[in-house]
């Protein structure tokens, strides 16, 4: 039996791309363009080559690449969103699909100002980065980035208001959907919407499409109207006690946001009702610092920001290399059930 060896980089000096592509049992461009991001191939050739590269030690010489590609074989992440609450995880995802590639990645926080965003815009052309993901803290649509050079943009979770970018967003009608299910699936039929302001697409969307997945029920809501407010526990409690003045037989809550449902369970706690025997509670968002620590843990819906942040990455990769996907993709949301519901 012939038995082919693994290139040994210690003997032989530096790995070569050659190198990297016999142990992967590929040809030396699939190899290079798994190693840049590039080209369409099954996953497991792409690990394979990953993982020849790890075996190996091999470091492609970035330079090189430059001159020959014209890439530079960074792309920025920019987002808005100072606190971090949503674009971390989206960035997180981006950042894991980008890096599998060996691509760098620039991140820039504008802080939700535009002369900032202006200035990082222009850094980021000045080191001639591939592409860009936009990123912030709301579902609202926002301007496309201007005054720049013809290089790919993805907006994730804050979506494109111009129709012909790429954007990449949650469910939210799904998301919603997947709540009133649920809770009618376990015998809720006066079930209360309260959630934060108006102006927010969030919260008008959830509330939409609530409403009208309870009206498919032949149900609406137990106090006939949607209850707006902030997104915080104080609202969640003050508007669970309104609620239960105006609709005392409500057996359920659907809330916009983790922070409101929990302040929803306080107040009933606080009341002495039983949750969820008496009455259901359902969030959204899945942030586990509110959801975990409210009594009892709460069900809410899971944006899966992270895919979100990945699903942007494959589709600016995509771009990058001349095949560009147009339009809005809605990334689904999951239902995570706990004590509450």
């Amino acid at each position: 039996m012939l038995v082919t060896a693994a290139p040994d980089s210690r003997s032989a000096g530096p790995a070569k791309l050659a190198d990297v592509a016999a142990l992967a049992g590929v040809s030396v461009g699939t190899a290079s363009k798994a190693l840049n991001g590039g080209g369409r191939m099954r996953p497991e050739t792409r690990q394979r080559v990953l993982d020849a590269v790890d075996t190996l030690g091999f470091r492609p010489n970035q330079h090189a690449q430059s001159l020959h590609t014209g890439r530079s074989w960074t792309v920025g992440l920019m987002t808005t969103d100072g606190i971090g609450r949503f674009s971390t995880p989206v960035l997180l995802g981006a950042e894991d699909a980008l890096g599998a590639g060996k691509i760098s990645v620039l991140l820039c926080d504008t802080r939700g100002d535009a002369i900032r965003e202006q200035h990082h815009l222009r850094n980021l052309m000045d080191r001639r980065v591939d592409g860009i993901i936009v990123t912030g803290r709301r579902t609202d649509p926002r301007p496309p980035l201007n005054g720049i050079e013809a290089v790919p943009i993805v907006y994730a979770l804050s979506p494109s208001s111009d129709p012909a970018d790429t954007s990449v967003v949650s469910d939210d009608r799904g998301g919603a959907v997947l709540a009133v299910e649920h809770l009618l699936a376990t015998g809720r039929t006066r079930i209360a919407h309260i959630t934060g302001p108006v102006h927010h697409a969030a919260a008008r969307d959830r509330a939409r499409h609530a409403v009208e997945h309870l009206e498919r029920a032949s149900l609406e809501l137990a106090t006939g109207r949607v209850h707006h407010g902030e997104w915080s526990e104080a609202w969640g409690r003050r508007a669970a006690d309104a609620v239960l003045r105006t609709a005392p037989d409500t057996d359920a809550f659907f809330c916009g946001n983790d922070q409101i449902a929990r302040g929803v369970a306080d107040a009933l706690r606080e009341r002495g009702v039983d949750v969820p025997g008496d009455i259901a509670v359902v969030g959204y968002d899945n942030w586990d610092t509110m959801a975990l620590a409210s009594r009892p843990p709460l069900t809410t819906i899971d944006m899966d920001l992270a895919e979100i942040g990945r699903i942007a990455a494959l589709r600016l990769l995509e771009a990058i290399d001349a095949d560009p996907a147009p339009g809005v993709h809605t990334v689904p949301c999951r239902l995570i059930v706990r004590e509450s519901s």
